[in-house]
């Protein structure tokens, strides 16, 4: 969906992120993975065209990313920042809702169909038992699925979340991966997220790509990782893989020698 080549963004006369040729595919969860100012964030707003790189092409679906009008990819694309937007005086059902803009503008009349993709955006974000709730009035677990249920009701393909769970308490961080993997395996939308957790990157993720400096240090699987270094160098710290207790899958953990 996405594919990015010779890509450059500067900031202050020096690059901070170089990207000779990434790609996106659809129906997949990527995970972005990296320390802070590894240029993750940058990333992410590339694609969600809220910064324009100094060289390099951006596609979508095979047309130049600045070829789309900010309705027509509106209709391909969600991104949800990582600090969330101030929702004042909005009930959940009425933030939902405005995910449906790119589908019908500003004085739109809401169609039996687009109240039937909000009910749908809350039921499977289970938002629905609080939808005449004051968003800011929420938990940030609450408010999180809000906000995603309106990306949802965007109907676009392909969803971009910086950090979404990193306000939320464990319960809610595996909810909501559960939630974007889903949206992957039955809706068939393409996800591209930023974690720093590496045990809910693995876990989840379809493909990983690792940032460092501003570069691509990997850009791969998650099993490919389980016996080489690529992490451990990624994060300069002794890194290995062991079975999960029931065996499902592997856990990162810091290497003993590290501790001692």
């Amino acid at each position: 969906m996405y594919k990015m080549t010779d890509l450059r963004v500067s900031a202050n006369d020096r690059t901070i992120l170089a990207v000779d040729e990434l790609s996106l595919g659809e129906n997949t969860l990527t995970v972005i993975l990296g320390h802070n100012g590894s240029g993750k964030s940058t990333l992410m707003k590339v694609l969600a065209r809220q910064v324009i790189p100094a060289t390099g092409t951006v596609t979508l679906a095979g047309k130049p990313l600045t070829g789309y009008s900010q309705k027509q990819l509106a209709r391909q694309v969600a991104f949800l920042q990582q600090h969330l937007p101030d929702a004042t005086g909005l009930t959940v059902r009425e933030l939902v809702a405005l995910g449906r803009f790119p589908w019908r503008g500003i004085f739109g009349q809401k169609t039996v169909a687009d109240q039937r993709v909000i009910d749908t955006a809350m039921r499977d974000t289970h938002t629905d038992h609080y939808a005449s709730h004051i968003v800011d009035q929420l938990s940030g677990g609450e408010r999180q699925r809000a906000w995603i249920a309106m990306l949802l009701a965007q109907q676009s393909p392909m969803l971009l979340l910086d950090e979404p769970v990193s306000a939320l308490d464990l319960a809610h961080q595996y909810e909501v991966m559960t939630l974007l993997k889903n949206l992957c395996m039955k809706k068939q939308r393409g996800v591209a997220v930023i974690l720093h957790d590496i045990n809910l990157a693995v876990r989840y993720a379809d493909h990983i790509i690792g940032l460092k400096q501003g570069q691509i240090a990997f850009n791969c699987q998650p099993d490919q990782l389980f016996s080489d270094s690529r992490l451990s160098q990624l994060y300069g710290l002794d890194l290995e893989f062991i079975d999960s207790p029931k065996g499902f899958h592997k856990i990162a953990v810091v290497a003993e020698s590290t501790l001692e």
